[in-house]
């Protein structure tokens, strides 16, 4: 008899919809996963769920366990904890993270899981995919010791980039973002706030999460002789421009991206993929990122949940399953 498990997947720009999906045998080397919580990363799934990946970017934004194109129907996602109840039996019973779409149950290789480390909750550990990208981005750009170091764009990836300064002795971190209330998360990351309006310069470090010109433009102008911003943001489809006129060039200002999908190449000869995402889980031991984690909803009212949540700004949405009606027989 033939499993079934339920999916979200969004057939049109705007619309998405629960589909029953077939669920395969796990084979020797498979696990099979109730997932218990899901998270929806609000920048890269909602320029997905509009329709706005460019073609060019198609291959690359691509998420592991993806089905379907951009063009759509597609069922996306990647930040996905559950249980492990068949397969490998030395997991069985562990809780695991799995860069898998919001589905209720699935089949995959167990090299592509990765067990929660011991104080790590599910609602937490579904940051890992972010916090896996913050790691990526400090690799990229490692702070110095003593350094003036702004954020600029306090979403969950921002959020997430500020922690981690936080706990390099001697920084000094400041979380940048047009709302105020985002003040009190600052507090609890235990980093500085500034509305831009407020924002020091001469900042020897600035990373760059907005995704908006505006952002870009602001940390630019924040920066000190010789330093480089860090640009973490995806604009999908959005034209991005920039003034450089005035001290860009005679400062010998920098931008440089930043982007999850390749190891940072300080580490590239020395850590794999999994090394980096391991090291994420490790550090959402730090129950400072229960600050990222601002609601949740079932899975089966995503259809309704999700076009609301892709417009508006926001942190850690979560998505909670009713694990007793996994994997049901079709």
């Amino acid at each position: 008899m033939t499993r079934t498990a339920r999916a979200f997947w969004i057939t049109a720009p705007g619309v998405g919809e629960i589909r029953s999906v077939p669920l395969p045998e796990p084979g020797p080397d498979d696990v099979l996963v109730q997932t218990v919580r899901s998270a929806i990363s609000r920048g890269t799934e909602s320029l997905v769920f509009r329709g706005r990946v460019p073609t060019s970017q198609h291959t690359t934004m691509r998420a592991p366990f993806q089905d379907g194109d951009f063009r759509g129907p597609v069922k996306y996602g990647y930040l996905n904890v559950g249980v492990v109840t068949g397969g490998a039996p030395e997991l069985l019973g562990r809780s695991v993270f799995c860069l898998y779409p919001h589905q209720t149950a699935y089949v995959v290789p167990s090299r592509s899981v990765i067990p929660l480390p011991d104080g790590v909750p599910p609602e937490r550990a579904v940051l890992a995919g972010t916090v896996e990208t913050a790691v990526n981005a400090l690799w990229d750009a490692p702070p110095r010791l003593g350094d003036r170091v702004s954020v600029v764009g306090a979403g969950m990836v921002g959020c997430s980039v500020a922690r981690l300064l936080a706990r390099v002795p001697g920084t000094r971190v400041t979380l940048i973002d047009v709302e105020a209330a985002r003040a009190k998360t600052a507090t609890q990351l235990g980093v500085e706030f500034a509305l831009p309006t407020e924002a020091a310069g001469e900042q020897d470090l600035v990373f760059h999460t907005s995704a908006t010109a505006a952002g870009l433009q602001l940390a630019l102008g924040l920066l000190a002789a010789d330093a480089e911003v860090i640009d973490l943001s995806w604009y999908g489809d959005t034209d991005v421009t920039l003034s450089l006129g005035e001290a860009f060039h005679s400062r010998r200002l920098g931008i440089r991206a930043s982007q999850v999908g390749a190891v940072a190449a300080a580490r590239r000869a020395t850590r794999s993929l999994r090394d980096r995402l391991g090291l994420a889980l490790e550090l959402l031991a730090d129950d400072a990122f229960d600050a990222l984690l601002d609601g949740s909803s079932p899975f089966e009212q995503l259809p309704v949940v999700l076009p609301e949540l892709a417009a508006t700004p926001g942190l850690c949405h979560s998505v909670s399953y009713d694990v007793l009606d996994e994997a049901e027989p079709a």
